[in-house]
């Protein structure tokens, strides 16, 4: 029994570590170009969208033989609630995302430390969009306060968690395991494009919780607010796991529940495998 037990914990361990290095690659490329089109002055809005989306893919193709890369709590979450993964892995796995965006975001913090200290030297709300998302992103002309970025993180986290399951769905014309890493992260480089105005589509509390925690202990004391002072952190954590078990539910409502049963039945959470002929 005891033997059995650490096998388990041994397993997990392997999962959990699997997650950090997934989203501590993510982040090193989607906090890095921020920081290089903020601080540098290298690149513009479409720089920043195919950046996530690439380091999106990386972190999937880094994680995804052992886990399946979920990368996001919001997504841990859904597939627990809507595909049969283990609730009493959701913490460790979100704790490892959590861990491995951090991480990430230290290693961006002191990389760029010059450049930031150059155009920032306050380390203000000029340059803590680097590291985590504001309403607006930052703006004060466009009117987009908390409960904009709230509305808009629900909808964008529901867009990405319908597509993932459209993607992964063994019923549905999912793509081999090797294709589906690329096209979650063209889905992000949409999203970013067709989504990034209210609220700077974090659509994962990791990716922004994180690097937020990250920049609060490197300088930046006012990362748990907004550009209007109001307390902002919780909003790019409640919303995007709301919003992601808005998107898994319609997506089973509209197609998932229409589908024929798949033939073989894959351990949930996990990316599609390619069968043999």
């Amino acid at each position: 029994m005891a033997t059995t037990e650490a096998v388990k914990a041994k397993t997990l361990l392997g999962e959990c570590s699997a997650e950090l290095a997934g989203t501590f690659i993510l982040i090193l490329f989607g906090v890095g170009v921020v920081a290089q089109v903020v601080a540098g002055g290298i690149g513009n809005h479409d720089s920043i969208s195919w950046a996530w989306g690439l380091g999106v893919t990386l972190g999937i193709y880094t994680a995804g033989r052992m886990t399946g890369a979920h990368l996001n709590p919001a997504v841990t979450i859904a597939l627990a609630a809507f595909r049969g993964f283990s609730w009493r892995k959701v913490l460790p796995y979100s704790v490892a995302q959590f861990l491995g965006a951090f991480l990430a975001a230290l290693v961006v913090r002191w990389n760029y430390t010059e450049a930031i200290g150059k155009v920032d030297p306050g380390h203000t709300i000029k340059t803590q969009g680097i590291f985590s998302t504001l309403p607006g992103n930052g703006s004060l002309d466009l009117g987009v306060g908390m409960w904009g970025g709230f509305r808009d993180q629900i909808i964008g986290t529901a867009i990405l968690m319908f597509v993932i399951l459209a993607i992964t769905d063994l019923r549905n014309t999912s793509p081999a395991a090797n294709m589906a890493p690329l096209l979650v992260g063209l889905l992000v480089v949409g999203i970013g494009m067709a989504w990034g105005t209210n609220a700077g589509y974090a659509i994962n509390p990791a990716r922004d919780f994180g690097p937020r925690v990250a920049s609060l202990i490197t300088g930046y004391g006012g990362a748990l607010k907004d550009q209007f002072g109001d307390l902002y952190f919780w909003v790019p954590i409640v919303a995007p796991i709301l919003g992601a078990l808005v998107g898994a539910f319609l997506y089973d409502l509209l197609v998932g529940r229409n589908l024929p049963i798949a033939d073989e039945e894959e351990e949930p959470g996990r990316l599609p495998e390619e069968k043999a002929a």
